[in-house]
């Protein structure tokens, strides 16, 4: 399978239906940002951490694209007037959002409490975690314009909503596995 089609080179790209639209249609936009998330993820999942939290990471980037495969595909073209699936599109689902909420819980059970915002950085790791979670919440924010004009699975917002939640309490508690310094934010006085 060749990689380069030339089927793009006037600034169109295919859907899964097949429909041909601008490379910056707002679908295209959409998908690409969680395709982008997806690569930070993988950043992250590179660094010296626990073997369960690769595994998570995982099934996060198997949802990932479930999720661009759901915005790659245009609702009305995926399902026939009957009701029956046209095109086999995997789905998010509860449990899979449960899943999150899970491992937060878990993280959270041995982090300190939080009494302020705090700073991206401290290692690679944590900071690679925080550029993941800013473009999850970026993802999130195309997926809400997109699902204006093209409603879908309300699950896929919630999933990438969690997911930034995810990740910022990932970074925190990677911060206290490698040791390192947490800075809190406290705001320099007014004039």
């Amino acid at each position: 399978m060749k990689i380069y089609t030339k089927t793009g080179d006037k600034g169109t790209t295919s859907l899964f239906s097949g429909t041909r639209v601008p490379k910056h249609h707002i679908r295209i936009e959409s998908y690409g940002t969680v395709d982008e998330l997806n690569s930070h993820i993988g950043l992250v999942k590179d660094q010296e951490i626990q073997p369960e939290t690769r595994e998570i990471l995982n099934r996060i980037q198997d949802r990932l694209f479930t999720i661009g495969s759901t915005m790659a595909t245009e609702p009305e073209k995926a399902t026939l007037k009957s009701g029956k699936k046209r095109l086999n599109i995997p789905e998010i689902s509860e449990e899979d959002i449960l899943l999150l909420e899970n491992e937060m819980d878990k993280m959270n059970e041995v982090l300190p409490e939080m009494t302020h915002f705090v700073l991206p950085g401290g290692h690679p790791a944590v900071s690679f975690c925080h550029i993941a979670r800013c473009v999850c919440r970026r993802a999130e924010r195309m997926a809400t314009a997109l699902y204006e004009i093209s409603p879908f699975s309300e699950l896929v917002l919630k999933y990438l909503n969690r997911l930034s939640d995810y990740l910022f309490v990932l970074a925190r508690k990677l911060s206290k596995d490698l040791n390192a310094i947490e800075v809190k934010w406290i705001p320099e006085k007014g004039i």
